[in-house]
């Protein structure tokens, strides 16, 4: 409720004009109202049909909506309904509907919601409108919408006040429900390989499953610290060591971590987990499912990111790390390169160097720096090193490096898989090498998370593993040009009261 020395004028009159609602025996804030139909219904019902058509069959229907557009003057007027699915119009007479009818009408605001009974029918425009027989009023808006030429210009306010966005601007509108379709498809794809979905639990005794900060939060009752999940993982292969053979998840995260266009503490991830796969079959299943996605959400293969047209239709290019790296700088990192020889390079090169870094932390840095964002076309980076996978099998032929990808388009990463380490011995080995980089400061790097180790000692089938960020797969979709632009309510520094 607006405080009382912020009421301007226009406050001021709408708020005069629920009173006037109240005086004449209307509730201005309604009550249930049953529709027949949706603006998208009826056009796509009746579009087809003449003036005179309409006419002679007289169809009456329901609907509702809010006010997005008004004209007319006199006895006669025309207004825009504006629902989820979109448009429709309005058409009143005083001397059809009856002088109180008329006025309320009249009255109306944009933004105010209204409930029409009344005839299809099209003007002598050709403009497909509903002819009112009885209006409802649902709802008063006591404060006006953004400026229909302008908009929401104030890039804050827009994701601060998301609703405003959702109602000035179609194309967010539209983002934000294709997101919806996304997740959609997603699950449709799983479901149909016999994927079992789960929800785990979002509070852990460990912050595990990724290179990530996590927030810390405090339960009074048992007086024990918690971490918010930065990750799906350790709990979704808990159920394929418990014997569910496909499993995923399609669950927030959180990670302590800065905010910019391709980040935001609080996200969706998707992690599927098959028992008895390996990273062949994961990288099959994630050529399919974006593809499939794409077709389901988009009606191709194609698709524009940023200005960059992408094609998920052919096979994705596979390159080892090192090979990508030794193509943008001509270093080759195949070679046995001693960390002090990898430190010495890393300085030639402009790259900063902290103290805990071995040779593969080096490698993983070339790579950030002169490649990432050369790969337009979808591509699966492989062979990354083991310093920085520690849950990935090595690579028998060269166990410097692992079973693990990255597919990155679009110049960003947006998958990461593994051949899953299923070896509780070498697996509890490489969180100790862990908990030995968090010492010398590296404050990303993964617990000792002893009940996962148990767990492997139990028996873990081979496994192929897959995770990829919901929110920046629907980015690419929507040619989204923020992370903020395909989350409902990103997060935001507050207010300053």
């Amino acid at each position: 409720m607006a405080k009382k020395d912020e009421i301007n004028d226009q406050l001021q009159v709408r708020r005069e004009k629920m009173h006037a609602l109240r005086d004449a025996g209307i509730d201005p804030f309604g009550n249930r109202f049953e529709r027949s139909d949706r603006a998208e219904d009826i056009h796509q019902k009746y579009e087809g049909q003449t003036k005179e058509q309409l006419e002679e069959v007289e169809t009456r229907i329901t609907v509702a909506g809010r006010i997005v557009a008004k004209r007319g003057k006199g006895k006669v007027g025309f207004a825009d309904l504006k629902d989820q699915t979109g448009r429709i119009q309005i058409y009143i007479r005083k001397d059809e509907v009856g002088p109180e009818q008329y006025q309320i009408f009249k009255q109306a605001d944009l933004g105010d919601f209204v409930g029409v009974n009344g005839v299809v029918m099209k003007t002598d425009m050709g403009e497909l409108s509903i002819r009112v027989e009885k209006l409802t009023f649902l709802s008063k808006a006591l404060r006006p919408l953004p400026d229909k030429h302008s908009g929401l210009t104030n890039i804050e306010q827009k994701y601060r006040q998301r609703y405003l966005d959702l109602i000035a601007n179609q194309d967010s509108f539209d983002r934000l429900l294709k997101r919806s379709k996304v997740i959609k498809a997603v699950r449709e794809y799983l479901d149909g390989l016999d994927f079992v979905e789960v929800e785990t639990s979002m509070l852990h005794n460990e912050a595990g499953g990724a290179a990530a900060r996590p927030f810390i939060t405090h339960h009074n009752a048992l007086d024990t610290d918690f971490y918010l999940r930065i990750a799906l993982e350790l709990q979704l292969k808990k159920l394929i060591i418990g014997g569910i053979d496909r499993v995923y998840e399609l669950g927030r995260v959180f990670r302590n971590e800065g905010i910019d266009t391709k980040h935001n503490p609080e996200f969706t991830m998707l992690e599927t987990y098959a028992a008895y796969w390996d990273l062949s079959d994961v990288m099959l299943e994630t050529e399919n499912l974006l593809r499939f996605v794409a077709n389901k959400v988009n009606g191709s293969s194609k698709l524009t990111f940023h200005g960059d047209e992408i094609d998920l239709g052919p096979k994705f290019k596979e390159i080892t790390m090192v090979d990508a790296v030794k193509e943008a700088t001509g270093i080759d990192f195949s070679e046995n390169i001693t960390t002090d020889e990898a430190k010495k390079l890393a300085n030639e090169h402009g790259i900063p160097v902290q103290d805990f870094w071995q040779t593969g932390h080096i490698i993983n840095e070339f790579f950030d720096k002169y490649v990432e964002d050369t790969l337009i076309q979808p591509t699966f980076v492989l062979a990354h090193p083991i310093e920085v996978s520690p849950l990935a099998k090595k690579d028998p032929k060269d166990p410097r490096f692992t079973q693990r990808f990255e597919l990155y388009l679009g110049k960003g990463e947006l998958a990461n898989a593994f051949s899953e380490l299923n070896d509780p011995i070498d697996q509890r080995e490489r969180f100790v090498e862990q908990a030995k980089e968090s010492a010398s400061g590296n404050d990303e790097a993964q617990q000792i998370d002893e009940d996962f180790v148990t767990a492997m000692e139990y028996g873990m089938p081979p496994t192929g593993g897959l995770g990829i960020g919901v929110d920046r797969l629907t980015m690419i979709m929507t040619d989204a040009p923020s992370i903020r632009d395909v989350l409902m309510f990103p997060t935001l520094k507050p207010e300053k009261k």
